[in-house]
């Protein structure tokens, strides 16, 4: 069955496909034929990031890729085609029954009627422990929402958590709201949650991206930008995480509104970034985010040992195994993020998960694998909070 937010045949003729480069040759190939065929890039944004020794994952039509796959086979390009129909693996992903309907559900997606009435719905159910707040609206209206676990004393050290600020990765919300329903109903039961709670508090976002989210789920599965509209442009969106006041626009990429990664037309330009910046600003001296800086210098951060220390000691509990890389030391970089800002602004242990999947699924991971990505990344949560709690002031 089709859910209502996805149209019937719109990406049932492509394909999901991981290509390597080589050598810089092979990646110029792919950047020559991304000027006349659309690759729709998921891994990295943006082609002007593909580099030699690089796996690139991409969507493409059928059509298209009949025409490319020439180029591959006379270049000894090695490619592997993930998903022969994505609009397949969009239905694919609601592989979970509801348990009880009308209960909100942590092994499914929700949309986002059903996640605005589930933070009332932790306001009801854990008055003393939970509380929610407006920082502000969207464009389109909707409210942002923060949802604060523990005390009222603002004065305790608080972490930061920030989940859906790009609309398509779905398994980033349903994060956050495994994390505060865990939270809660651990707290009292598991030691570790106890002794966190009992001396700090939590601040979490569970959607950034509330319009762009909506609109992943009524209209386009794989829209990744907010819903502004662009002056003299005819494209919608700024990607929230190019839009912070650090390093700003400084790639060519984020200058465009048609892209993916556009920037916005100025920093802090969305309502959404300037609700979060302030709140963020307003509560400095408590917060210590999780996130990860530098993401637009090869400079490291004068801290970065003791961030790759942490990262090491999250990753190290994962079962899905990933390297703990700060955005400098990928083939990624970002100007104008959240990452960088937050650390500039004198955040200084600020780390990003990178969730599942690994390739297989790209942003369509099934419903069944959300309760074990969200365990195994609630263990690291935990460990490097606690590290956390243990190393600041």
């Amino acid at each position: 069955i089709l859910p209502p937010c996805v149209p019937d045949s719109m990406w049932e003729e492509d394909y999901e496909t991981l290509l390597h480069t080589q050598d810089e040759k092979q990646a110029n190939i792919i950047k020559d034929l991304a000027k006349t065929n659309h690759l729709g890039f998921w891994y990295p944004d943006i082609t002007h990031h593909v580099a030699a020794n690089m796996t690139v994952d991409f969507r493409i039509s059928e059509k298209e890729f009949q025409s490319i796959q020439a180029a591959f086979d006379q270049n000894r390009m090695h490619y592997e085609i993930l998903i022969h129909d994505v609009q397949e693996e969009v239905e694919k992903q609601f592989d979970v029954k509801e348990d009880i309907p009308g209960r909100h559900s942590y092994a499914k997606y929700n949309n986002w009627d059903k996640t605005v009435a589930w933070t009332e719905k932790m306001v009801h159910k854990h008055p003393k422990m939970v509380s929610r707040i407006k920082i502000g609206t969207t464009v389109e209206d909707n409210p942002l929402y923060v949802l604060k676990i523990g005390e009222k004393d603002e004065r305790r050290k608080a972490i930061f958590m920030d989940c859906g600020i790009h609309a398509r990765e779905w398994i980033s919300p349903a994060f956050c709201q495994w994390f505060l329903y865990q939270a809660t109903n651990t707290y009292g039961k598991n030691k570790i949650m106890t002794k966190l709670l009992d001396r700090m508090n939590f601040y979490v976002l569970p959607v950034f991206n509330v319009d762009g989210y909506i609109w992943s789920w009524r209209q386009d599965r794989m829209w990744r930008k907010n819903r502004s509209k662009n002056q003299r442009s005819k494209c919608i969106g700024t990607d929230l995480n190019r839009n912070f006041n650090v390093s700003w626009n400084s790639f060519p990429h984020t200058k465009d509104p048609c892209r993916e990664i556009y920037g916005g037309p100025a920093p802090e330009s969305e309502k959404k970034t300037k609700a979060v910046t302030d709140f963020i600003r307003s509560h400095r001296k408590s917060i210590k985010m999780l996130l990860s800086p530098y993401g637009y210098t090869s400079e490291l951060p004068p801290n970065h040992e003791e961030l790759a220390k942490v990262a090491k000691i999250g990753t190290d509990v994962l079962s899905t195994q990933y390297e703990p890389t700060p955005h400098l030391w990928s083939n990624n970089p970002t100007s104008g993020s959240s990452l960088d800002w937050a650390y500039n602004l004198g955040i200084k242990h600020t780390f990003a998960f990178e969730l599942r999947d690994k390739g297989k699924f790209g942003f369509l991971l099934p419903e069944s694998q959300i309760k074990s990505t969200c365990k195994e990344t609630m263990l690291a949560v935990e460990v490097i909070v606690k590290y956390i709690l243990k190393h600041t002031s």
